[in-house]
C-alpha cells in the first residue's frame, strides 16, 4: 500500500529539512561564523552520514562527533572537509581519530606532549584546546593553564593549533544568569588567547546559544539539535524558524474489539472503560519508544489522536482507536510527525516523560530502519 511503512517500523528523514534548518542557522550568523553541524550519536539518530553530506551542501563547512569511531565511519563513507572530534580520548582512540584526518580536543600539558610523541613524524594533529568556563566536563577551568597548553602545541612542529573553544551549560534556559557569565569567561581568555595566536579559531556556542545571542558566535558556532529540527528551547520548532527532520512511522497489525473492562498489556495497567477498538502496532522499547510512555501519549492513525493505552511492550503497544473506528490492518499509523491536519513533535513526547526532545531521537534503535527523502 502506498505510504504504508515496509518495515514494522520507520523513521523517514528529510535531507531538505536538515538543509533548510542549516540555511536558517547560517542566516542567523554574524561576524562571518562559520555554522559547524554536529553529527554525533549517529546525527542525534537521524543518520550521520546522510544529514552530514546534506548539511555540507547546505554550506556547513565543518562537522562535529563526540567520538574517534564516529570521525573514522564518516571518513570510510567518502565525507570530506574539517572534522573535529571533541571526547575524550584514549591512546588507541587517538590514533584512530589521527587516522581519521580529525581535529582533536587538549585541555592538559601531558596530553600535549603524549600526542605529539604519537604523531611522530606524521602530518601534525590539528588540536583544539578547551577552557571548561562552568560545564564542569572537559576542559581546563584554568584560563592560565588553556593558555600554556596552547604555547605548547604553537610550539610543537608535531601539533598544529587550530582552535579555541567552550560549552555552554544553560543556553537552553532563556534568562538566567550562568550564560552570560561563562560567555563572559570566554571572551576574556580569547581575547588574551588571540593576542598570542591571532589565527586560532574560537568556537563556543551550542544551537541554543546561537540563537540566544550573537556575541557567542566568534568564529563558528556547533549545532547539532536545530539542524534536526528539533527546538532547543524545547517548544515549537516553527517558532524557531526550523522544520523537524524525522517522521516516526509503525502500522496497524491488528485491530480489535474490547468489551468493557478488557484489559491490554503487561501488568493489566489499562483497562477499557467502555466497548472499543484497539489497535496494535508492531513498535515498542526495542524500538525505542520509551516504556515511560506506557498510557502516556497520542499515535496518529486515520488523521485523528488516538491514546497508547496499557504498557509498552519490547515489540508492540496498543491503542485505543474507539468504538465506531475503521481501522483496519494495514493502516499507517505516526508516532511522531504530521498526518492530515494533527501533528506529534518530539517536543510533545520529550514532555509527557520529563526528558528532551533528542533524547527521544537518539532513543531509536537500529531495528527501526532510516529513510531519506529530499
Amino acid at each position: 500500500m502506498d505510504g504504508v511503512p515496509s518495515a514494522r517500523a520507520l523513521a523517514r528523514v528529510s535531507l531538505g529539512a536538515v538543509g533548510d534548518n542549516c540555511r536558517a542557522l547560517r542566516g542567523r550568523l554574524t561576524g562571518g561564523a562559520e555554522l559547524c553541524v554536529v553529527v554525533k550519536a549517529d546525527g542525534y539518530g537521524h543518520g550521520a552520514v546522510e544529514c552530514a553530506r546534506a548539511a555540507q551542501e547546505a554550506g556547513a563547512t565543518w562537522l562535529a562527533v563526540a567520538a574517534a569511531g564516529e570521525a573514522a565511519r564518516l571518513r570510510a563513507a567518502g565525507v570530506r572537509g574539517p572534522l573535529l572530534t571533541m571526547g575524550s580520548l584514549t591512546r588507541d582512540e587517538t590514533a584512530t581519530a589521527l587516522g581519521a584526518d580529525a581535529d582533536v580536543v587538549v585541555w592538559e600539558p601531558a596530553y600535549a606532549h603524549a600526542l605529539a610523541e604519537r604523531v611522530g613524524a606524521g602530518p601534525p594533529a590539528r588540536v583544539h584546546v578547551k577552557l571548561d568556563t562552568g560545564m564542569g566536563r572537559l576542559g581546563t577551568a584554568d584560563p592560565e593553564r588553556a593558555l600554556a597548553v596552547a604555547r605548547i602545541v604553537a610550539e610543537d612542529p608535531r601539533l598544529a593549533l587550530v582552535g579555541a573553544m567552550t560549552h555552554f551549560a544553560t543556553a537552553d534556559e532563556r534568562g538566567d544568569e550562568f550564560f552570560p557569565a561563562q560567555l563572559r569567561r570566554f571572551a576574556d581568555f580569547a581575547a588574551a588567547l588571540r593576542a598570542e595566536h591571532p589565527g586560532v579559531i574560537l568556537h563556543a556556542a551550542n544551537s541554543a546559544a546561537t540563537m540566544r545571542d550573537p556575541a557567542s558566535h566568534f568564529d563558528m558556532v556547533r549545532c547539532g539539535v536545530a539542524v534536526y529540527g528539533l527546538d532547543p528551547f524545547q517548544g515549537d520548532p516553527a517558532d524557531s524558524g526550523l522544520r523537524p527532520a524525522l517522521t516516526l512511522e509503525s502500522t496497524v497489525g491488528a485491530a480489535r474489539r474490547f468489551a468493557a473492562g478488557t484489559s491490554a498489556g503487561y501488568g493489566r495497567r489499562w483497562a477499557a472503560e467502555r466497548d472499543t477498538v484497539v489497535a496494535t502496532l508492531p513498535i515498542g522499547y526495542g524500538d525505542g519508544w520509551r516504556r515511560a510512555l506506557t498510557n502516556d501519549c497520542d499515535v496518529l492513525i486515520g488523521g485523528r489522536r488516538h491514546p497508547l493505552v496499557g504498557t509498552v511492550s519490547m515489540d508492540n503497544v496498543t491503542v485505543d482507536v474507539g468504538p465506531a473506528a475503521t481501522v483496519t490492518p494495514g493502516d499507517l499509523a505516526v508516532l511522531i510527525g504530521t498526518q492530515g491536519g494533527e501533528r506529534i513533535l518530539c517536543e510533545e513526547v520529550a514532555r509527557r516523560i520529563g526528558t528532551i526532545n533528542y533524547e527521544i531521537t537518539c532513543g531509536l534503535t537500529a531495528r527501526v530502519p532510516r529513510t531519506y527523502e529530499p
